[in-house]
């Protein structure tokens, strides 16, 4: 974790610095908000996002009104030690007008949802709670997962063959779900997809 004396506090007036907050299942940019020391002390003492307010002059941890906290997974400096990126994953909305970010609509709450959907995949398979369909996949083990996806992915050549963009959606959906099923039996998943693939760009 990050070491608060690295940080430099004293370029900004009141000794404050950017907080720039990352959802870290969805890698959405959620909020920006201003730490000093003692905030980010809090922040890292209690593992709930802890700012400094400006109108208010005081420390003040998200959720401690709204209950929709942000859970600290990780803090790190930028090249100048005086911006963070705080990685953290929220209880309910981030902005106070009730939408996931301070952004709003200028970015879409499906962004994101594959790699929510893998953090859902991935509590299943720890939980294994019982009627859970993918429950049943993981009791069946990797040939029906891989029975699964070959199904799936002839399905969704057919589909687009035939050109029916909306059955080709609903079926690319389904060989994506079913595939991040069978990469998580065996460890693996997206971030693990994308080094492979950036192992091959040119």
């Amino acid at each position: 974790m990050i070491d608060i004396q690295n940080i430099d506090f004293s370029k900004n007036a009141g000794g404050l610095v950017p907080a720039i907050v990352q959802d870290d299942r969805t890698l959405q940019v959620l909020m920006l908000g201003y730490m000093n020391a003692e905030a980010l002390e809090k922040t890292l003492q209690t593992g709930l996002v802890t700012f400094f307010s400006r109108s208010r002059n005081e420390l003040w941890t998200k959720g401690e009104t709204s209950g929709n906290y942000l859970h600290l997974v990780s803090v790190d400096a930028d090249c100048d030690a005086d911006t963070l990126l705080v990685r953290a994953v929220p209880d309910g909305p981030a902005c106070h007008t009730g939408t996931m970010t301070c952004w709003g609509d200028a970015v879409p709450e499906s962004t994101g949802f594959i790699r929510y959907l893998e953090t859902v995949i991935k509590g299943r398979h720890k939980e294994m709670p019982e009627k859970s369909y993918t429950t049943s996949l993981f009791n069946a083990g990797v040939p029906r997962m891989a029975q699964k996806v070959g199904e799936e992915a002839v399905e969704t050549v057919i589909e687009a063959v035939k050109g029916d963009k909306e059955r080709l959606l609903y079926e690319a959906s389904d060989l994506v779900y079913h595939l991040l099923v069978l990469l998580e039996s065996q460890g693996l998943g997206i971030a693990d997809m994308e080094q492979e693939l950036r192992k091959r760009h040119r």
